[in-house]
């Protein structure tokens, strides 16, 4: 025991040592209580995107307060070293300017809010739900590629937060979390056009009548924030016809999300109505034959 002691009080006689125990010292103090108030905050906050942003910032300000011991208990003697660090600092800032390229990126992404975690988003020729933003990179859950539809393809890609710089951002649900959509219906020449569209404006109405409730809510709340027109944002049922048939289309808002559940649901019952008339047919580019012997 005597010697352990007698080996700590001579090494504390090195200005180094005693210096770098300090650091130390007061690291474990500061982290400690971080510590403390992070799970203070967490047992407070409710939503899981609070609990995301609290650790985020509890994480960055840990390596700030590691370098800002260090830069107090060091101060004296980093004056005589000024000009080394500062061709140093050059140096490094030359080697890793696609790494400084990004921080500023992140930093860019915190202080605009410009995307969030949770928001689906196109970044270059990716599409996915961003599931974290880190200092360095934005991690994306891809949807779509050679999946049909607005669905996960179980791919993980990671993307340098320098793209706020050079690439566009494309966001599905930032300001406005619809979508519009529209689907095309082909009925052949003789159908009854008029009940035809009477049935898919009622359908249209019965699937996405919530959606466009909300959004028309969401609509009139952004036309605060930017200069849009008012758009409708009712469903509608356009008709057009040729020679071969008549096409309606039905245009509607969706929840970015729900994109093609909102659509299996508008065929299925569309096709449902459509079978229980006489008068309504389906077009197809079939030629059919008839044997009237």
């Amino acid at each position: 025991m005597k010697t352990l002691e007698g080996l700590f009080e001579a090494l504390m006689n090195y200005e180094l040592f005693r210096r770098l125990f300090i650091w130390v010292l007061v690291l474990v103090v500061l982290l400690t209580l971080l510590s403390y108030i992070k799970k203070k905050v967490l047992r407070n906050a409710v939503h899981s995107d609070n609990k995301y942003k609290i650790v985020k910032a509890v994480n960055v300000l840990k390596y700030i307060l590691i370098v800002s011991a260090f830069l107090f208990v060091f101060s004296d003697k980093l004056g005589n070293v000024g000009i080394t660090l500062g061709l140093a600092s050059a140096g490094i800032a030359f080697a890793l300017q696609a790494v400084i390229i990004s921080i500023a990126g992140w930093l860019s992404i915190m202080t605009t809010g410009q995307i969030k975690v949770g928001q689906r988003v196109k970044i270059g020729d990716i599409t996915g739900d961003i599931i974290d933003i880190g200092v360095i990179k934005t991690t994306l859950m891809e949807v779509g590629a050679w999946v049909n539809g607005d669905l996960y393809n179980g791919r993980i890609t990671e993307i340098s937060n320098s793209f706020v710089f050079n690439a566009p951002i494309q966001n599905y649900s930032g300001h406005y979390p619809f979508l519009w959509d529209e689907i095309r219906i082909p009925l052949r020449t003789e159908s009854d056009f008029h009940l035809a569209r009477k049935i898919f404006v009622e359908v249209t109405n019965e699937v996405c009548g919530l959606y466009a409730e909300a959004s028309k809510k969401t609509w009139e709340k952004m036309q605060g924030k930017f200069l849009i027109e008012n758009a409708s944002v009712e469903p509608s049922v356009t008709l057009m016809f040729d020679e071969n048939w008549i096409t309606f289309t039905i245009r509607f808002v969706v929840d970015y999300k729900k994109r093609r559940s909102t659509k299996d649901l508008l065929f299925t019952r569309i096709l449902d109505e459509i079978n229980k008339q006489d008068t309504i047919g389906i077009a197809t580019a079939a030629m059919e034959i008839k044997n009237t012997t």
